[in-house]
Parts: C-alpha cells; sequence; structure tokens
C-alpha cells in the first residue's frame, strides 16, 4: 500500500487480526465478521465498518490494517446476506436494525471502550445513515466518503432511469463480496454486452445474459416514481436532520453521489451538527484510488479528533475544495461560498453565449435552435458523474458535432472566471411530442478547442403538444476556473445514452417500452446558463 499511495503515515501500532467471528444479525441469522487491533497494551476507540462488497480487498488492508495500525479497534462486518453473512440482501430494509445488533453484540465484548465511530465509502456510508436514524449513545463520530443516502436518487433522476449506473451497481453488489475473480469476470461480461443491454427492447430483464437474475435490480428499474410505495423508508437521510453525532463528508466532482453528499451537508449545517466537506477532484472510484492518500488523511484527522480527543490534524476551515481549470484547493467557511449570487449567461441564435445580456423572457418566444432526438439513434453519453471507469472529464469535440446536440460558446474570456456552487439552466424549450428528455452540460473550452465537460444534469420534460415549457435543469455543482483566454459553453441535447436510459418520446415506461418515436426539440429565446459568483475563499489558494 505504501508503494501504491505516498504519503501514508507510518503505522504505530503492529496489527492483529481476528477473522471469520460471528455476530447475531437483527433476525437472529450470523453477520460474518472480522476484528482488526492494535497489538498494544491500552484502551482503543473502535470503528464500525459495515459492507455488502465483501471484507477482503481492499476493504481489509484499506480500513481494516490501515486503521489498525493508527490506533483503533476495526469491525469489519458483512451485510446480511453478502460475504459469507446469513440472511438475504435487501439494499435497505435490513441495514438500520442490523447496525443496531452489531452495536449491542460490541457492548459486550472486553475490549470495547465505549467509543465508537463508523468510516466508509459508497454503500459503506448508507449504513451510516441506517445506523445514525436512531444513533446509539456510544457512537462519537461518522465520515462518509462518497456516501450514498437515497437509494431512489441513485437510480433515477426525477423519472429519467440513471441505466448505467444502476448496472454497475448491479454487478458490484451481486459478485463483489463473492471475490475479485467473480466481480472481475462479471465486470468484463457486462462491458462486453452493454450495448446489447442497453439497447434491448424492453429493458426489463436484458442484463439477465450479463448479471444472472437480479430480483431488486429489476424492481428498481421499473419503479420510476419517487412517490411510490415500493421506495418508503429507503433513504435514511432524515437522520442529518436531528443529528447531534460529528460527521466528515468527502466527495469528489465527478463523483455520481456528490449531490447526495452535498446535500447532506446541507441538513447537518440546518441542523447546528459539527461537520466539515472535502471535496477532490475525483470520481466515485478516483477517490480511493488516487484520491485514497488526501480521503484516508481526511477521515483518520477527524476520527482522532472526535474519538481520541486529538484535533491537531483538522484544517481550520469547515471546507475544501479543488478547484479545476487551476489544480488548487481553497478553504472556505461555507458551502455554497455565497449562496444565491448568480450571472446569467443568454444563449443567442447564432450559437454565442453572452454574460449577462439578458433578453425579455415575457415577449412572444423565439427559436432559437431546434435538433431532432432519435431514440433509436440516441445521443451518446460521455464522461461525468458515472461509477464506471469512463467517469470524469472528457473531450467533448466529438460529441458536439453531432446533430442532435447543440452548443453556444462565449468569447473567449478577457480575465479568469471562478464558478463556485450549484449550476443550473433554466430553459424555454417545447417538444413536438410533448414528451422528451433535456440534458444540459457546462463545458469549458481550451485554446486548442478541447470542451471539457464541468457538470450537468438531465430531467424529463412532459408537456401538452407543442406549448412551450419554462423548466430549470438542476446541473449539480462545481468549483471550476475558466482561465483567461478559454470559453464558457452551454450544450444541450435530448439525453446521454447508456448513461441515461432513452426516452421512447411515448410516454411509457422506459424499462418496459418497446417502440419509439422520434422528437423535435425547440430552444427558444429568454432560455439562461445560471452560474454562481464566487465569495472570497477563507485563507490562501494551495496548489494541488
Amino acid at each position: 500500500m505504501r508503494a501504491t499511495w505516498r504519503g501514508l503515515p507510518a503505522a504505530q501500532h503492529e496489527v492483529g487480526w481476528e477473522p471469520g467471528l460471528s455476530v447475531p444479525a437483527a433476525d437472529g441469522s450470523t453477520l460474518r465478521t472480522d476484528h482488526y487491533f492494535p497489538r498494544t497494551e491500552g484502551d482503543f476507540p473502535t470503528l464500525l465498518v459495515r459492507s455488502p462488497y465483501g471484507r477482503g480487498v481492499p476493504w481489509s488492508p484499506m480500513y481494516g490494517l490501515l486503521f489498525a495500525e493508527q490506533g483503533f479497534h476495526v469491525v469489519l462486518q458483512s451485510c446480511r446476506g453478502t460475504g459469507g453473512s446469513g440472511g438475504r440482501f435487501d439494499l435497505w430494509r435490513n441495514e438500520a436494525a442490523d447496525g443496531r445488533a452489531a452495536v449491542s453484540w460490541l457492548r459486550e465484548q472486553p475490549w470495547f471502550t465505549g467509543t465508537l465511530g463508523t468510516v466508509g465509502p459508497s454503500y459503506l456510508g448508507y449504513v451510516q445513515w441506517a445506523l445514525a436514524l436512531d444513533p446509539p449513545p456510544e457512537l462519537k463520530a461518522m465520515v462518509v466518503q462518497v456516501g450514498l443516502h437515497d437509494p431512489y436518487a441513485l437510480f433515477h433522476a426525477d423519472g429519467a432511469l440513471r441505466l448505467e449506473n444502476a448496472l454497475t451497481v448491479g454487478v458490484g453488489m451481486t459478485y463483489q463480496h463473492r471475490g475479485i475473480v467473480p466481480f472481475v469476470r462479471a465486470a468484463l461480461r457486462l462491458q462486453r454486452r452493454m450495448r446489447e443491454i442497453t439497447t434491448a427492447r424492453p429493458l426489463r430483464g436484458a442484463h439477465v445474459p450479463a448479471l444472472g437474475e437480479v430480483p431488486w435490480l429489476d424492481d428498481v428499474m421499473t419503479h420510476p416514481d419517487a412517490g411510490d410505495p415500493y421506495w418508503d423508508g429507503a433513504s435514511p437521510g432524515e437522520a442529518a436532520e436531528r443529528l447531534s453525532v460529528p460527521t466528515g463528508l468527502i466527495t469528489g466532482w465527478h463523483d455520481a453521489l456528490a449531490d447526495q453528499t452535498l446535500e447532506q451537508y446541507a441538513r447537518l449545517r440546518r441542523a447546528g451538527c459539527e461537520t466539515s466537506l472535502l471535496v477532490g477532484p475525483w470520481t466515485h472510484t478516483s477517490a480511493l484510488q488516487q484520491g485514497w492518500p488526501e480521503v484516508f488523511a481526511e477521515s483518520l484527522a477527524w476520527l482522532r479528533a472526535h474519538l481520541c480527543d486529538d484535533p491537531a490534524g483538522l484544517r481550520p476551515a469547515r471546507v475544501r475544495v479543488h478547484v479545476g481549470g487551476d489544480g488548487t484547493w481553497r478553504d472556505l467557511d461555507d458551502w455554497p461560498a455565497a449562496p444565491g449570487m448568480t450571472t446569467a449567461w443568454f444563449p443567442a441564435a447564432n450559437g454565442d453565449l453572452i454574460r449577462g445580456a439578458g433578453q425579455d423572457a415575457s415577449a412572444e418566444p423565439t427559436p432559437l435552435k431546434t435538433f431532432r432526438y432519435d431514440p433509436a439513434d440516441p445521443t451518446p453519453s460521455l464522461g461525468g458523474p458515472l461509477l464506471s471507469r469512463g467517469a470524469g472529464p472528457r473531450d467533448n469535440k466529438a460529441l458536439e458535432a453531432r446533430d442532435d446536440v447543440v452548443t453556444f460558446t462565449s468569447a473567449p474570456l478577457t480575465a479568469p472566471v471562478d464558478v463556485l456552487g450549484p449550476v443550473s439552466a433554466q430553459l424555454r424549450i417545447s417538444a413536438d411530442t410533448g414528451c422528451a428528455d433535456v440534458f444540459a452540460r457546462l463545458c469549458d473550452v481550451d485554446a486548442q478547442g478541447r470542451s471539457l465537460n464541468v457538470c450537468d444534469g438531465l430531467i424529463p420534460l412532459r408537456t401538452a403538444g407543442q406549448a412551450l415549457a419554462e423548466v430549470t435543469v438542476p446541473m449539480s455543482s462545481t468549483a471550476h476556473r475558466f482561465a483567461a483566454g478559454h470559453r464558457v459553453r452551454l450544450q444541450i441535447s435530448g439525453g446521454a445514452h447508456p448513461r441515461f436510459a432513452r426516452n421512447p418520446g411515448t410516454g411509457e415506461p422506459r424499462a418496459e417500452a418497446t417502440g419509439f418515436t422520434p422528437v423535435r426539440i425547440t430552444l427558444h429565446e429568454g432560455s439562461a446558463l445560471a452560474l454562481p459568483r464566487t465569495a472570497e475563499v477563507h485563507g490562501p489558494s494551495t496548489d494541488g
């Protein structure tokens, strides 16, 4: 590990290991558990790490070994129905009860001092929020890394199925806990058959040849409505609204769960809970790969401060963000840095994007651009906040050459423009079938013409025939500097496949649709790209 990740702290203790312990779940089945501990006399706090992905690589070295070396008991446990644990795995229905059962078992252990923390990424963050719904008195700190709290938002964007992420989660949940070889084989099968699966009509069940039967995957794909009773109790995010347990949050600007992390932060701040936020230049997976030295250092400092009464490693500012475009880190008092402060950039019929030159939204709508989206030849997705290895910034030049993608581009900037906060597109738009998707993306165009995606978003559009609709497309958040000489670009299309399942244009559910209808989408004057203004930074920027 130290050869792979430079800058990891030196070990403070030799580590012992008790593998394969049996811990009773809430239903009496067995939760397989490994215990890592410092081979040193004395009392040490405990970290509970609950995972559906098994207890081997990478969890054993990254969480069991590294944290035990630094003076923690680490209890690494397989969730119900995974990694040798008994019972049946369910995406969310067992985690709160099983987390409480694990704490009950801890209370009986002679080495447990009554000081407990939790740590972990992705679904390992979800189980922390589930425990926090009714936090045990021993819980003194949490660190949620690239973490999940809302399964619906993981799989859907206001009813639009996040298809590629759903399939990636299906592979991870079904195979990773079985060991590295079965997991890699399944991931390769999915990669080879991705086009076949994502273009099937209907989508439902098309994953079976690659993944086998995954009943919960069918369920999440066929319940696109957030208000469906299927999703009742799925999100423990409300825990943050009343939590008093100090909670550190970590994400990346291209993490598929970045919006969820920022929502968690906002809820914790409103609750008055002690919290911190670190946002790096990472995707969901690279935060635990290239970003691991920073992620580990941040996590260790938070846990030491709140479990060991050692705040020496804490940074002075509540928020630290990496600024894309110039590769620096900025310390901020809060996030967003300047809430509510935005600048409008208006698209023009000639393809220009004009800063602050407002258009009269009350005037008769005048078409700016019209394009045709054909679900039989869908606009492809490129980069962005995915769970798969294609995530992150990519050159959009070839994508933007397609007839079903329109762009609006500013003149070269005479001075740098900093964008820190949530980005959105406020669009006046119509669709001739009344049923379409609208995908909006912010790009940074350099002097060589490379168009790198910064952030984006998609919403489904339903109108009465060709009626004009005024919609806001949330495009996530960013911290990015557009350098002098670069250009700001707004990209608009009717989809991003297979990141999102195709809108069939017929009103049919996406997972069930067998017929497709092309749609003509028109963008009208009065549309605008809303970019947040910057605020004063807390302390100097640092190179990164």
